[in-house]
């Protein structure tokens, strides 16, 4: 298991899922409290909301990144160490203004910054899936995870702390700038996959040829539903949780922050580096099918504080454990995009597919959450979460056969495998 995480090809990912990961809290919560801070309205905050709309619809121009490339650093590794300089000097940019002073100059360079940085991701998902062998996707996928967790803290919850106690606002977002740029020499450093895929020979092909090639696979209709069904349970627990834990069970501000930051990140880490080393001994599908069981038991934590006297250790445990089957779960789950994407239009297929997995959290656990718990109360609530995650479940189970092609590093609609044997070895 270790000689996978310390693969050439796996190493990298942590310094590239950090920069992928570092730009989404600068353009949401942190510019948010910043304009807090400086005395912008309630009502223009509200409105900076949309400045991560980028995120959401990357896939419209997700077939540029397949059908076109910088003429150096290879197909992908171009993609992102340009979108990484630009993200770099944008970043810094945003630190010359102010919310109070200049809020709608900040607001077009923050959407500037959303854009590069989504660009960064079609581009980096892409390549993470090209470059590595079938035995390295869990460990990749759990490294990915991890930088990009580790990225949200330092641009998150970090950059809180020294814009207000250390570096002030303006200097802070020049740090940030300045560890983007650190990162595009790990992107410099990387490795090219070691079967490289030609690029669509035109970009009307790059348009229609991933979505054609996807849905002539047997059974593609309900594996894309299985990408919106997977994590809905969970999605669904964590949707009101924060405030599950303020309102309904009776937890103080600082203890919930606390134990959010301290053991519910711990768990995270632990859980994706974990799920890692269990999906190469176990397989894509089993691992799937274990950690979908242990996500949607998980949720019975949150029932067992709903119904119980507020204790700090019981949230502290109930945390950690959700966290850490969380992290599990989306290992493989980002394991499984991987697997499905075919090489030639990786940036494309992975962009589709990763947005497709928002569609539960964004259009369902978010609008229905309050209702279902105004209509039950918390503790039915949290048991309606674990039945919720019983048709993805058995959808998994349904589709257990195309899984384990993908496992065995073909593609269940029949290609060749990604790489040849000799690759694999």
């Amino acid at each position: 298991m270790s000689s996978v995480y310390t693969s050439p090809r796996v190493v990298p990912l942590l310094v590239l899922g950090f920069a992928s990961g570092l730009p989404l809290a600068l353009t949401t919560g942190t510019l948010q409290a910043w304009a807090t801070v400086d005395g912008v309205s309630l009502q223009n905050i509200g409105f900076l909301t949309l400045i991560g709309t980028a995120y959401t619809i990357k896939f419209l121009w997700a077939p540029l990144v397949d059908r076109y490339s910088p003429p150096v650093l290879g197909r992908r590794r171009s993609w992102v160490f340009f979108s990484q300089l630009l993200l770099a000097v944008t970043i810094a940019a945003m630190g010359l203004l102010s919310p109070a002073g200049h809020l709608g100059f900040l607001a077009v360079i923050a959407v500037i910054v959303a854009f590069l940085s989504a660009t960064q991701d079609i581009a980096f998902d892409a390549y993470s899936t090209d470059v590595l062998r079938q035995e390295e996707r869990a460990a990749g996928a759990a490294v990915k995870v991890l930088g990009y967790r580790l990225a949200m803290i330092v641009s998150g919850g970090l950059a809180l702390v020294l814009a207000d106690q250390w570096l002030g606002w303006h200097n802070t977002y020049f740090l940030m700038g300045g560890l983007m740029a650190l990162c595009a020499v790990a992107t410099v450093l990387a490795p090219e996959p070691e079967v490289i895929a030609k690029a669509p020979v035109s970009l009307r092909i790059a348009v229609v040829e991933p979505l054609v090639e996807f849905f002539s696979r047997r059974g593609a209709v309900t594996v894309l539903l299985l990408i919106v069904l997977y994590k809905l349970g969970d999605a669904f627990a964590g949707a009101l949780s924060t405030t599950f834990l303020l309102r309904g069970a009776g937890f103080d501000v600082t203890e919930v922050g606390t134990i959010n930051k301290v053991f519910g990140l711990a768990a995270t880490i632990v859980g994706a580096l974990a799920g890692g080393g269990i999906m190469a001994r176990l397989g894509l599908y089993r691992s799937l099918m274990l950690f979908g069981v242990m996500q949607a038991v998980s949720n019975f934590g949150y029932w067992v504080l709903a119904v119980t006297p507020p204790h700090l250790y019981s949230m502290a445990l109930v945390v950690t454990v959700e966290n850490l089957c969380g992290g599990l779960g989306t290992a493989a789950f980002v394991a499984l995009l991987m697997a499905l994407c075919k090489q030639e239009f990786s940036a494309t297929q992975f962009a589709l597919l990763s947005a497709l997995s928002a569609v539960g959290r964004t259009y369902l656990a978010g609008p229905f959450t309050p209702p279902l718990v105004e209509s039950f109360g918390w503790p039915v609530f949290f048991v309606l979460t674990v039945l919720i995650a019983v048709p993805g479940l058995l959808l998994l189970r349904l589709r257990r056969t195309e899984i384990d092609a993908l496992d065995g590093g073909g593609r269940y609609a029949g290609t060749e495998p990604s790489l040849p044997a000799k690759a694999k070895s």
